[in-house]
């Protein structure tokens, strides 16, 4: 069964492409909220959390890096 437009077909292999690279380089273990170098690594200049698609992590390191960062943020290690 194919999409009906083409803006439909392009959208669909646009959402299920392949990540452009993956991040093994960083150990879970040093994902902490005390760790706030490693975590500005996740984190843009005005303090926004990149996404997966441009970090390159896993979906479960990716939700530890956000509950870190938010946690961080919150005992002011992290701006």
């Amino acid at each position: 069964m194919e999409p009906k437009t083409e803006q439909r077909a392009y959208n669909f292999r646009r959402a299920n492409r392949k990540m452009p690279r993956r991040r093994l380089d960083i150990p879970v273990e040093k994902i902490d909220h005390k760790n706030p170098e490693v975590l500005t690594l996740f984190t843009t200049d005005t303090g926004k959390i990149l996404p997966r698609r441009v970090t390159g992590v896993s979906a479960k390191i990716h939700r530890k890096i956000s509950r870190e960062i938010k946690r961080s943020r919150a005992l002011n290690l992290l701006k």
